[in-house]
C-alpha cells in the first residue's frame, strides 16, 4: 500500500511537471516589434469585409482598450517564462474590458474585436484561446 501511494505521487508529480513544461512558451524573438507595430496602427478602420467601427465616438475607447490588452500581452511575453495559462488570464480579463451593452458596439465590431486578439495570439504562437473568443463571440463556447 505504501509502494503504491509513493508511485502514484511520483507518477502525479511527473505529469504535473510535465503539464508545466508544456504550458510554458517560447516568445519570438520579433515579438516586441510586432506588439510596437499593433499598438501603433489605426484600428476599427474599414478592412477586407469590416466596414469600420459602427460609432465613431467608439473608435477611441476600443482602441485604447485593445492597446492596453496588447501591453498585457507584451509584459507576458518578456516574462522569465511565459505561460500559456498567463496569456489565456490575459484574454479572459481583456475580453472583460469590453461590455457590449455598456459600449453599444454591433457584432461587426465584436468580430474585430476577437481578430484583434487573434493577431495578438499569432505574435507569440498561442494556438488557441481554449474557447474564451467563442464564449465572447457568441455568448458560450460552442465548442463544449
Amino acid at each position: 500500500m505504501k509502494v503504491q501511494v509513493i508511485s502514484l505521487l511520483f507518477i502525479l508529480s511527473l505529469t504535473h511537471s510535465f503539464a508545466q513544461k508544456n504550458s510554458e512558451m517560447i516568445t519570438p524573438e520579433n515579438a516586441n516589434k510586432l506588439f510596437k507595430e499593433f499598438i501603433g496602427k489605426e484600428k476599427f478602420i474599414k478592412e477586407g469585409s469590416y466596414p469600420g467601427i459602427s460609432d465613431e465616438k467608439l473608435k477611441p475607447i476600443l482602441t485604447e482598450k485593445i492597446n492596453s490588452v496588447a501591453k498585457d500581452f507584451q509584459k507576458v511575453s518578456q516574462s522569465k517564462k511565459p505561460k500559456k495559462e498567463n496569456y489565456l488570464n490575459v484574454i479572459k480579463s481583456g475580453l472583460a474590458k469590453f461590455p457590449e451593452i455598456e459600449l453599444g458596439y454591433d457584432s461587426e465590431d465584436r468580430e474585430r474585436i476577437c481578430s484583434y486578439f487573434e493577431e495578438l495570439m499569432d505574435i507569440v504562437n498561442l494556438e488557441s484561446s481554449n474557447g474564451l473568443l467563442n464564449k465572447f463571440y457568441y455568448g458560450f463556447n460552442p465548442n463544449n
